[in-house]
């Protein structure tokens, strides 16, 4: 199961005594991985690797976590290979069969009663993998999405709903979208302490790219355990790249893709000097 010391589930318990959190990073090909991966080297802190169905079908199942867990190896990085916002019980379980240290069931547009069903479910089979799992409760845009519509997470139901399922780790909805804003968002960090003072799985934000510094540092020193990014990965990789071969007759893609590499690294180590808040 990657490079990991500890199981994730352990983890979690680490991070919310010590106010800390792990930053959870998409990757989409060996580019964008190797940047990742060696920010998390430089900084010498742990990363969770993630993975969502477009990316798995993308690369293959087995190829994808083959090339996450040789990187991890090879740069000596702790870290975690994750399924982000899973879609069905049956690719979580693919998932975990090829060896995932932990993946997330996201049934959040369903009822909460169908939301508790299948992540209760998915809970139950990653206890024979001593994988952690993560849900998600309440209303976060995805791309395409009206950021407009709201549906924060209600302390109470986090509580039923961790109570009912048994997951390790919730996603919840105050006041952030997946994708970049056209404002910054306020995000409710009240909330965000309602739902950390009743509940005792870790709590993820979802949709940190474009949020500033001083207020992803404000949510984890209030409760958050883990921050997702994304967006701004795929972003600063494109926006290098693109500057690069324009007009550029360079065809070693040896040649080519570092500079985009080393934005992704320039990216991702601020974001975990964020956390540890060494910059402001």
């Amino acid at each position: 199961m990657g490079n990991a010391k500890i199981r994730l589930k352990d983890r979690w318990k680490e991070l919310q005594q010590t106010k800390d959190a792990l930053l959870a990073t998409n990757f989409y090909n060996f580019e964008t991985l190797q940047g990742i991966i060696k920010a998390a080297s430089i900084s010498k802190r742990p990363i969770i690797l993630q993975l969502t169905r477009s990316s798995i079908e993308y690369m293959g199942l087995p190829v994808a976590k083959s090339i996450a867990e040789s990187a991890l190896s090879y740069h000596n990085v702790e870290g975690w290979i994750h399924l982000d916002h899973g879609d069905s019980y049956e690719l979580a379980a693919s998932c975990l069969d090829a060896g995932f240290d932990s993946v997330m069931i996201d049934a959040s547009e369903k009822s909460f009663s169908e939301n508790v069903k299948i992540s209760k479910a998915v809970v139950k089979l990653a206890e024979k993998y001593g994988a952690s799992v993560e849900a998600e409760l309440g209303y976060v845009a995805k791309l395409g999405q009206n950021t407009g519509k709201t549906g924060f997470t209600e302390p109470e139901e986090a509580k039923l709903f961790i109570e009912e399922t048994g997951i390790d780790a919730l996603a919840i909805a105050i006041g952030t979208a997946h994708g970049f804003y056209k404002e910054e968002p306020k995000l409710d960090l009240d909330r965000l302490v309602a739902i950390r003072e009743m509940t005792n799985a870790a709590l993820v934000l979802h949709g940190a790219s474009g949020i500033s510094n001083n207020v992803l540092y404000e949510a984890v020193q209030k409760g958050i355990s883990k921050i997702n990014l994304a967006t701004e990965i795929k972003n600063i990789f494109m926006k290098t790249l693109k500057g690069l071969v324009a007009g550029n007759n360079e065809i070693d893609l040896r040649k080519v893709f570092p500079p985009a590499i080393s934005s992704v690294t320039s990216l991702v180590l601020n974001k975990l000097e964020v956390i540890q808040h060494k910059v402001s």
